[in-house]
């Protein structure tokens, strides 16, 4: 169990707590959706934990199984795609992987393996599309 507290602070904003860390993260909602948009929305920690949680996890079981590979400098741009009907929702998710010079050839197939069924991933509506790609300069 991992507790998180929320406070709603008015106009929109929360501002969660990661009890065990202190850590804060601040929400608002989107402009398009009455909110300011200065912070992210609770949908777009959605989007951010999704691209967060793969690449997390790919490290997870690069180390622990000591594969000679440096995931540092990947890079993940996730697009979050909303319903223009409702209720309002995500239709689709999108994260563009670039990896770093040297990941090699066998150590691919796994890692999206690995990125695909992600804590996240495995969590997500099965109605939201993901479109996930894996780059690698060669």
């Amino acid at each position: 169990m991992v507790p998180i507290s929320i406070v709603y602070q008015g106009t929109l904003r929360c501002t969660a707590t990661h009890d065990n860390s202190g850590t804060e993260i601040v929400t608002d909602a989107p402009k398009d959706n009455f909110g300011k948009g200065e912070s992210f929305s609770p949908t777009d920690l959605i989007a951010a934990a999704l691209g967060s949680c793969m690449i997390t996890t790919m490290g997870i079981i690069a180390q622990k199984e000591k594969w000679n590979v440096d995931l540092n400098g990947t890079t993940i741009a996730v697009e979050k795609h909303m319903s223009t009907d409702a209720p309002r929702r995500i239709i689709r998710l999108a994260a563009n992987f670039r990896f770093p010079p040297g990941v090699s050839l066998q150590y691919r197939p796994r890692l999206k393996e690995i990125g695909d069924t992600c804590p996240v991933a495995k969590s997500l509506h099965p109605e939201i599309r993901l479109d996930i790609s894996y780059n690698y300069p060669d």
